[in-house]
Order: C-alpha cells, then sequence, then structure tokens
C-alpha cells in the first residue's frame, strides 16, 4: 500500500478536508501526521489544543484513511527547554547544543524522558482507540544530525553507572580496558570521564563501551514509549522511522521492542552525502546507486523480523545533500517498486505538499508549495493503478545471506588504522557484488539463525563470540570471511590466541600482522590466474593452509578449508564478482552477470527488473516469460515485473 508524510499543522484547518481527499483520490491509504507538532497540541505548559488534531482523525476516518501517529518527542517546544534547560545535548567539543531546529535533547536527561512520557501518555490517552489511529511512529529518526551521543553531565553520570553495573568493580573495568597503559587505573567508577576532549585518542575501550551506553539509552528511551503505547492503544502497530547508511545505535536491538521497522528512503541524497566514503562504481546521477537503497530495504527488512516499511521515500530533490539533484523521470516509481520487491509493506511518501518556510521549504513533495501536483504526483498515481493489478505474492527466503554488524561499525570507527578503512563501504562491495551476479540477499544479525542458506557472507566481524562461532560450526553452506574478521576481543583488545581469534576452530590460520595500504591500489592478489587491485587493508597470515590467493610478495591472501573461506585483504569489487560467482555455482545457486545499472529482485514466482542507467537494458527473462510490467527490454529508470513460464 502507499502513504504519504502530511503536516496539517502547517497549512491550517482549511485545508485538512481537501488534502486528505485528494490523497484518497490519488490512491493513498495512510497517512502520517503529528511528530513534530509538540508545540501546537501543548503550545502552553499543561494547555493541550486537540481541536484541529481531532478534525484531522475524524476527518480521515470518514474517508477511510489510515493514521500513523507520531509521537512528537524530536521537537520539544521552547517553552519546555527553558523550563528544563538540562534537556538540551552536549556536543564532543563540549559545547551545548541549542534550541531552534530539531531533536535539541539528551536521551539520559530524566527531564526529558519524564516530559516525553507525559506528552505521549496524552496523546495515548486521547487517541489510542481512535479508529482512523491504525499505528504508531515513536519519535523520529533517533541520531540524526549526530544526536546519539551526547557528553553533558546526565550522561556522565548515566554512563558511570551503567559500567558498575556491566563490571561490578573498578578493578574488572580497568582488567577490561587495560587502564594499565599509560596510567589511566580508576579507583572507582565515578572517576571515569566521558570519552571526548582528550588531549590524543581516547582509550579505544572506553570508546566501545560508550558506544555501547549511547545505543542502549536510545533503546531505553524508546522503551519507555513503546510501554505508554502498548498500554493505551492496544491492538495498534509501533514502528520508528531509522535512517540509511546509520551506524550509531543498534537497530536490530531497538526493533525487539516495535512490532516491525521502517526507514525513510532518499537514494540520491543519501548517495551525495556517502560519496565521501563509498567508492561508487556504478553511479548515475539522477537515479541513485543501484545498490545503496536496496542494501538498506534488506537490512531493515532483517532488523525488522522480516517486515519493513518505508516510511519517508524520496519524492523530488531534498535540501541536505552536498548537491541536490532531480530525479530522472520515472525513478520514483522505480524506487516504490524497487522496495515493495524487497518486502515493503508500505512505500510512504516525503512530503504531500513542499513548504515555503523554515529550514525545509527547497525540500520537495508531491505537491508544489502553490498545492500544484509535482512531477513525483503522476507517478505514484501511476504506481497505485498498477498495484491495484498485479498482486504481490509473500517473499521467499533467498539462498545467499549477510551478516551485518553494528557493533563491526563501532570497532572500524574507533581504529581504523588507516584512510578509507570504513564498515559501511566494505559491506556495500559485498552486497553489490552478489546482487550484480542477480543474487537476492538476506541480512542477517550475528544472533540469527544461519541455517538453510547455501551461501553465509561476512563482510566483516571484529568481536566474534563463542556462540556466534559454534553456530557458524553447524553452517552446511559455504562461508566467507572478510578482513579483521576476530580481530578484537568484547573488550577490545587483541586476543591472546591473535587474531581471527575463536574462529581458528573453523580456520586453522593466525594474523601476526596488518598493514593499511591507502585508497589507491598498492599491491596485486592473483586468483585462479588473473590478478586483481589490493588496496586499503592487507594482512600477513601463518597457516599450514596451502593460500589460494598470492600477493605479490608471495604472501597468502585468500585461505580456505571445509567450505570455509577467509579473505586477508581488503577485496576489490572485480574480484568479489569472480570469487562469489565460482562459490555460488559451487553451492548449487545460479547467478547472471547484470549488465550496469540492471538490477533483479524475486518476489515470490515474480521476477522484478530496474534500470538505473541511462540506457536501454536488455532482461534475462526466458522466451516463455510472461510480462506483467513493462517487457524484455527496458528502457532507462524503468521497470519490469514478468513470471517465467513452462
Amino acid at each position: 500500500m502507499l502513504g504519504v508524510c502530511y503536516y496539517p499543522e502547517q497549512w491550517g484547518r482549511e485545508k485538512v478536508k481537501e488534502d486528505l481527499s485528494q490523497m484518497k483520490d490519488l490512491g493513498l491509504q495512510f497517512v502520517r501526521i503529528g511528530e513534530f507538532a509538540w508545540s501546537r497540541i501543548e503550545p502552553h505548559p499543561g494547555l493541550f489544543d486537540w481541536e484541529w488534531l481531532d478534525e484531522v482523525l475524524d476527518t480521515a476516518e470518514s474517508l477511510g484513511l489510515k493514521i500513523v501517529l507520531g509521537t512528537p518527542t524530536a521537537t520539544p517546544p521552547k517553552w519546555l527547554i527553558d523550563r528544563y534547560p538540562d534537556i538540551l545535548p552536549v556536543d564532543r567539543e563540549g559545547r551545548i547544543r541549542q534550541f531552534g531546529s530539531r531533536r535539541h535533547y539528551c536521551f539520559s536527561s530524566p527531564s526529558y524522558q519524564r516530559e516525553s512520557c507525559r506528552i505521549v501518555q496524552a496523546i495515548a490517552s486521547r487517541y489510542g482507540r481512535h479508529p482512523a489511529v491504525s499505528g504508531w511512529q515513536t519519535d523520529n529518526e533517533y541520531g540524526c544530525h549526530d544526536t546519539t551521543r551526547c557528553y553533558c553531565p546526565r550522561c556522565r553520570e548515566a554512563f558511570q553507572r551503567w559500567l558498575k553495573a556491566r563490571y561490578k568493580t573498578p578493578e574488572a573495568l580497568n582488567r577490561a580496558w587495560g587502564t594499565v597503559f599509560w596510567s589511566q587505573e580508576y579507583r572507582s567508577f565515578e572517576e571515569v570521564e566521558l570519552p571526548n576532549l582528550t588531549v590524543t585518542n581516547p582509550n579505544p575501550a572506553h570508546l566501545l563501551d560508550y558506544f555501547r551506553f549511547a545505543s542502549d539509552q536510545v533503546r531505553a528511551f524508546n522503551r519507555l514509549q513503546v510501554d505508554i503505547l502498548r498500554a493505551y492503544s492496544p491492538g495498534r502497530f509501533i514502528t520508528h522511522n531509522f535512517m540509511g547508511a546509520f551506524t550509531q545505535f543498534d537497530h536490530f536491538a531497538l526493533t525487539e521492542d516495535l512490532d516491525f521497522a521502517s526507514w525513510d528512503s532518499y537514494p540520491l541524497g543519501h548517495v551525495e552525502w556517502g560519496r565521501k566514503f563509498y567508492e561508487l562504481r556504478e553511479y548515475f546521477p539522477h537515479s541513485g546507486h543501484p545498490d545503496i537503497a536496496p542494501l538498506n530495504h534488506d537490512l531493515y527488512r532483517g532488523v525488522g523480523r522480516g517486515r519493513f516499511w518505508v516510511m519517508e521515500q524520496q519524492a523530488g530533490p531534498v535540501q541536505w545533500a552536498p548537491r541536490n539533484l532531480s530525479p530522472a523521470p520515472g525513478m520514483v516509481r522505480l524506487w516504490t517498486w524497487e522496495a515493495f520487491a524487497h518486502g515493503a509493506e508500505v512505500v510512504s511518501y516525503f512530503r504531500w505538499r513542499q513548504a515555503p518556510f523554515a529550514q525545509e521549504q527547497m525540500h520537495t513533495g508531491l505537491l508544489r508549495p502553490d498545492s500544484t501536483p509535482d512531477t513525483g504526483f503522476a507517478e505514484v498515481a501511476r504506481v497505485a493503478r498498477e498495484l491495484a493489478s498485479i498482486p504481490l505474492p509473500p517473499l521467499k527466503p533467498s539462498q545467499v545471506a549477510l551478516v551485518f554488524d553494528y557493533e563491526a561499525a563501532w570497532v572500524f570507527e574507533i581504529e581504523p588504522l588507516g584512510e578509507g578503512i570504513q564498515y559501511l563501504p566494505l559491506v556495500l562491495s559485498f552486497y553489490s557484488a552478489l546482487r550484480r551476479l542477480g543474487l537476492d540477499v538476506d541480512i542477517l544479525s550475528p544472533q540469527s539463525t544461519f541455517s538453510g542458506y547455501r551461501l553465509l557472507v561476512i563482510p566483516s566481524l571484529p568481536i566474534l563470540s563463542e556462540a556466534v562461532v559454534e553456530r557458524l560450526s553447524t553452517f552446511q553452506g559455504a562461508i566467507v570471511f572478510g578482513p579483521r574478521t576476530g580481530s578484537k576481543t568484547s573488550h577490545f583488545q587483541i586476543p591472546r590466541e591473535l587474531p581471527p581469534g575463536p574462529l581458528q576452530k573453523l580456520l586453522p590460520l593466525r594474523i601476526v600482522r596488518v598493514e593499511s595500504l591507502g585508497t589507491f591500489p598498492e599491491d596485486r592478489v592473483t586468483w585462479k590466474g588473473k590478478q586483481y587491485p589490493v588496496s586499503r587493508w592487507r594482512e600477513w597470515v601463518e597457516t599450514s593452509l596451502s593460500p589460494q590467493g598470492i600477493l605479490q610478495d608471495g604472501k597468502g591472501a585468500i585461505f580456505g578449508d571445509n567450505n570455509r573461506y577467509y579473505l586477508a585483504f581488503w577485496p576489490d569489487d572485480t574480484f568479489l564478482l569472480d570469487f562469489f560467482e565460482e562459490l555460488a555455482q559451487k553451492a548449487g545457486i545460479t547467478t547472471t552477470r547484470l549488465p550496469e545499472g540492471l538490477r533483479l529482485r524475486r518476489r515470490g514466482d515474480l521476477i522484478c527488473a530496474f534500470n538505473y542507467s541511462p540506457e536501454n537494458r536488455e532482461v534475462p527473462a526466458k522466451e516463455t516469460a510472461q510480462f506483467l510490467l513493462g517487457g524484455r527490454i527496458l528502457p532507462p529508470y524503468e521497470v519490469a515485473i514478468w513470471r517465467e513460464t513452462l
């Protein structure tokens, strides 16, 4: 189904019925409202104005529209900040982040926790059983604008309590952190400061625990709201709209308290913002990278235990990227169909009408500021008509899975050891190679069950627990481990047995030295008689295994044993394409090398193709294929859907 994000408080009551009626006529079913409306709901302390919101919900009910009601805690009003200034967060430079935009709060503030519960209870008690309210969105984009990690006195006190609960005694903390180094030893938990404003790098174990603490604080804040909504609004779903390419807290953990995951998809904005660390071999300025949005679809389907929505779908140029390009004609429709192909239940567009004022006035919507339809409007109408005629079967489990770990991203952030060594680009390169072979990919957390897959890909898992190794030991398919796997203990120390730590139970090898090489190719690896460039990272390996790939100095780079493979270097895209193709064929998985910009995704017995490129592409359909959408020759920015027949 389709939805839209709407801000009735910005337009006045006279527009509500007209807008909601037009949404209904367009073919939308869901409308998200309220997530930034605290100052209109409670304009003065304890004085609530419900009349305008009553009218929105009652009108939606009369039209048969379903409301997703957001809790307004992303934007505490000015009167609340003046009353409780301790709500404001502090940045890593020790500066208070002031009122005047959004997300101006600290997750650890007792005042804000209390006030958030109060406003959520007020809204939920009034609207929790309203017939129009289908579900709830907690807050909005937790962590956006670098707000996960705060450095205020409330955070210091909460962090000290968190450490005491984790380590029990200062002596245990000192051993775990290795504080004997540089005379950092602590006599009490009250002596531990936050890991900012240090002369040089903080202790990495200190940082890792602080990142864990900050992640736990986000989840705890979210759970406060969830508990209230469950009590006052039974039978309604609860979700949160996560962001793409954001790793500052553990989304798998937080979503355990939700019914499913949602995320905000801005394919052009994310690519432009991410170009500073992505090496984009395939990138088309007005359509985006063909794997970045799909990577997030598959990630959030995994985060949501098989269920996800796109709560905000880009419908035109945004205003927050280094370049804010206009989507090519057809891309809003393509992005929508692609989300559904990856299992999205709802795609909701941001936003209904472009605002002519304030910070997002250059962020387009389905309507222009004068209420005339913008380009995306017609594409949404087309999708609504197409959805009515193409029933979508359930997704089937994929044959290939990729393990994604938020803690791995923190380890890379804390200790990159060189330029260009970041977790997300490594994950994208592994994922993209699989997709260019026409493969569907499920994304799992390290705590998932791995059984049932034929190929399991782990780009990197620096902290590798004994429990994960035990589950990997019984996995029947092929496993690929990327560099730095098993390189740290849970306390951010080098394993006593050397990396890859407990993985040595599955692969008899030890990493005795590592090198960071920079972003330009400094080496080459030879595999199956072909050479591939190596940059960023390589490892020196001691093992009884014969190497399957050799670096220029004769040292091994690729090792395999009993259908388990370790890559002791940062693999190039061209290598991964060839390597995964061979492993898939050995595992009995059919692959199809796709031309540049073309991607496939299967949903049940349907095959969907998406052309990101500015040129025609031929889809790999059998002669007997029955096309439900598009055809064998796929024009630029078009979609094809077919069913293979005998």
